[in-house]
C-alpha cells in the first residue's frame, strides 16, 4: 500500500469515527436540527479533510525527528493495535508508566503520612507509651532547671541594701567666704558664671556666704533680709540659685549673724535671744529664694543660751514641706578640736553636719587622727559626718600644710566616710598671701615668664588631681559609703580601706614622713597579694594603672596613693 491509498484509508476511518459521535449526539439530544448540505464527492478537496490533514501534520511536527519520514514506520503504526498500556489520540500514542515505576516515583515524593494515617498512628499503645515517656523526659528536664536555678540563686551571696544617704554626702561641699574675691566682677553674677567650672570638679554643694548685711559688733544694725550693695543684688542671688540648681548644684547660705565682728557669732549673751528671734523670720524669707541648707557659726551657744528658739530654728530648716520635701541641711560651724567635744554637739545641737577643727592640729600625728575618725565614725552615721582643713577663720588647706602635702590632703578628705568640705581655692592650692581672702587665680593662655609658668602648671596639675578625686568619690559604691577600716597605723603613716559589699575595694595609703616607708599591713584585712594605682601623688613613683605588691607597699616621703582591687568573695 502506498502512502496515497494509506492516507485515504485514514480519512474514510475518521469520518466514520464522526459519523458515529453524531449518531450519538442525536441518539441522546432528539430535538430537531436543521438539514445539512450534502458533502462534496470529490474525495480530495474536502473542508473537514483539509482540517484533519492540517491537525495531522500539527501533530507530526511534535513528534521527535529522527532524521526523516519512514512511510513503512508509518504504516506500521496505523496497522498495529494499541498497546494495553497506552491511547491512542489523533494518530498519536501515549504511554503509561508501568506500574512498577510509577511506585519508585511515590517513593521519592513521599511527604509523610496524612492526617488520618497520623490519626490512626498517634491512637496505637507503641505511640501512646513513646508519647508519655517524651513528655515526662521533658518535665524532669524542666524540673531539673529550675532547682538547679534555685541552687544557685541560694547560694550566690545576697548583694546588700543602699543605705540611707542624703544629698550632701555625695560629693564635696565648696565654700566661698568672700564673693568679692571669687571672681573678676567681684559679685554674685560672677559667681554665677562659674558655676559650669564648679560643676566640672563634681561639687555637689555651694555654701555662700555670708552676705548679709551686718556691721561689725553692731547687732541693732544686722539686717539678715538684705544683701551687701558689695556683693550684688536680690536678683542677682536668685540667678545665682537657679544657675546652680540647673547644674544639680544644691546651694547653702550662710547666715551666721556677726561674721565680721570680734565680740562672737551672736554678739553678747544679751542679744542671743533677739538675734535668734529675728533670724527665724529670715531663715523662711531665704527658703523661699531656694536656698537649700543653711549655714551658722557658734551653734552650741544659741543652742545652750535659748534652747526653744534653737529647736524652733532647726525645724524651719530642717523640716519638708509640700512645696520642698526634700530634706535641707543645716550646717553648724564649731571652734572644737576635740573628737570627744565634736562627738558631743553633733548630738546636742541636732545639725545635720558640723565642721569643726578635729583634723586642723599641726602636733597631731598619723595615730592620734586615726583614733579621732575612729571614734567619729563609731559614734554617728556616716551623713554627720564632715571632714575639712581650713575655712574663714583658719584659711586655705596649701597655708596650713604647705603646697608640696595639698595633693595628700585632697586624698585624704576625698577618702573619708563623710562629707569632705573645701574653701575656695584649695582645689588648686590657693596661698592666703597675708589674707584669709586671698583673689582666686584663673588661668588665662597668655604667656607668662618661667616662675609664673611653673606656678600654673603646678595649679592645673591639683586641679586634675582633685578633679579625678571627686569624680571617683561621686561614683564608687566603697568610697561614697562604704565601711572604713585601718589596715596600717604608725606615728607617721596610715592606711585604710574603704569597701562596700561586693564592688571593688580602696585602699588610701599616706606617709607624712620626710623620709620613705615600707607600710606594714594588717592581715586581718585578708587583702590580696597585689592591687592597681588608682591616682598617686607622685606618678615617678607609682605611676598610674600600675601594680604593687601588698605585702610590701613602700611610700616615698609625703607621698600618697589610692589603690584598688575587686572582690573576691
Amino acid at each position: 500500500m502506498n502512502t496515497e491509498e494509506t492516507n485515504v484509508d485514514l480519512q474514510d476511518a475518521r469520518s466514520k469515527d464522526l459519523k458515529d459521535a453524531e449518531d450519538r449526539k442525536d441518539a441522546e439530544d432528539p430535538a430537531p436540527v436543521a438539514p445539512v448540505a450534502p458533502v462534496a464527492a470529490d474525495a480530495d478537496a474536502t473542508e473537514a479533510d483539509v482540517s484533519e490533514a492540517d491537525l495531522d501534520q500539527e501533530e507530526q511536527e511534535k513528534l521527535p525527528m529522527t532524521g526523516g519520514a519512514d512511510p513503512d514506520r508509518d504504516r506500521d503504526q496505523a496497522e498495529e493495535p494499541p498497546s494495553a498500556g497506552g491511547e491512542e489520540k489523533n494518530g498519536s500514542v501515549k504511554l503509561k508508566i508501568p506500574e512498577e515505576e510509577e511506585e519508585e516515583v511515590k517513593e521519592v515524593k513521599f511527604t509523610g503520612l496524612t492526617k488520618e494515617e497520623l490519626l490512626r498512628v498517634a491512637g496505637t499503645p507503641g505511640w501512646v507509651r513513646t508519647r508519655w515517656a517524651l513528655l515526662g523526659v521533658f518535665w524532669l528536664g524542666w524540673l531539673g532547671m529550675l532547682v538547679g536555678a534555685v541552687l544557685i540563686i541560694l547560694q550566690a551571696p545576697r548583694c546588700r541594701d543602699l543605705p540611707d544617704t542624703r544629698w550632701w554626702s555625695d560629693g564635696p561641699l565648696y565654700q566661698i567666704g568672700d564673693v568679692q574675691a571669687f571672681t573678676e566682677s567681684r559679685d554674685l553674677k560672677g559667681l554665677e558664671q562659674k558655676i559650669g567650672s564648679l560643676s566640672q570638679l563634681k561639687v555637689k554643694g555651694l555654701v555662700v556666704g555670708p552676705i548679709h548685711v551686718a556691721p561689725a559688733d553692731e547687732a541693732m544694725s544686722l539686717r539678715f533680709e538684705e544683701i551687701s550693695p558689695e556683693a550684688g543684688s536680690l536678683e542677682q542671688f536668685r540667678g545665682l540659685v537657679q544657675a546652680a540648681h540647673r547644674k544639680g548644684i544644691r546651694l547653702v547660705l550662710d547666715l551666721t549673724p556677726n561674721y565680721g565682728g570680734s565680740s562672737g557669732p551672736w554678739f553678747s549673751n544679751s542679744s542671743v535671744t533677739n538675734v535668734a528671734e529675728r533670724l527665724k523670720s529670715a531663715l523662711v524669707f531665704w527658703l523661699n529664694q531656694g536656698v537649700d541648707g543653711v549655714q551658722l557659726a557658734g551653734v552650741e551657744r544659741v543652742a545652750s543660751i535659748v534652747p526653744s528658739l534653737w529647736a524652733d530654728i532647726r525645724a524651719i530648716v530642717q523640716n519638708g514641706t509640700e512645696e520642698r520635701p526634700d530634706r535641707r541641711v543645716l550646717i553648724g560651724v564649731t571652734e572644737r578640736s576635740s573628737a570627744e567635744d565634736v562627738s558631743a554637739l553633733l548630738s546636742s545641737t541636732g545639725v545635720d553636719l558640723l565642721i569643726s577643727r578635729v583634723l586642723h592640729s599641726s602636733s597631731m600625728d598619723a595615730t592620734e587622727r586615726a583614733q579621732s575618725v575612729q571614734l567619729l565614725y563609731s559614734s554617728h552615721s556616716q551623713t554627720k559626718l564632715a571632714w575639712n582643713l581650713g575655712g574663714r577663720a583658719e584659711g586655705h588647706l596649701a597655708s596650713l600644710v604647705g603646697p608640696a602635702m595639698v595633693k595628700l590632703h585632697q586624698l585624704l578628705l576625698l577618702t573619708l566616710p563623710g562629707t569632705p568640705v573645701f574653701n575656695y581655692g584649695d582645689e588648686i592650692g590657693l596661698m592666703d598671701e597675708g589674707t584669709k581672702f586671698p583673689r582666686m587665680v584663673w588661668d588665662s593662655d597668655k604667656e607668662l615668664n618661667g616662675t609664673l609658668q611653673d606656678e600654673r602648671v603646678e595649679r592645673r596639675s591639683c586641679l586634675k588631681f582633685f578633679g579625678k578625686l571627686s569624680e571617683l568619690r561621686g561614683k564608687e559604691r566603697s568610697l561614697l559609703f562604704g565601711e572604713l577600716l585601718f589596715v596600717s597605723n604608725s606615728s607617721s603613716s596610715l592606711a585604710y580601706l574603704r569597701v562596700w559589699d561586693q564592688s571593688t575595694r580602696y585602699l588610701a595609703a599616706f606617709n607624712w614622713a620626710e623620709e620613705a616607708v615600707e607600710l606594714q599591713l594588717s592581715d586581718a584585712a585578708a587583702l590580696p597579694q597585689r592591687a592597681e594605682v588608682v591616682l598617686s601623688t607622685n606618678s615617678s613613683a607609682l605611676p598610674v594603672d600600675s601594680g604593687v605588691d601588698l605585702r610590701s607597699l613602700q611610700l616615698g616621703p609625703r607621698q600618697a596613693a589610692l589603690l584598688k582591687f575587686p572582690y573576691t568573695g
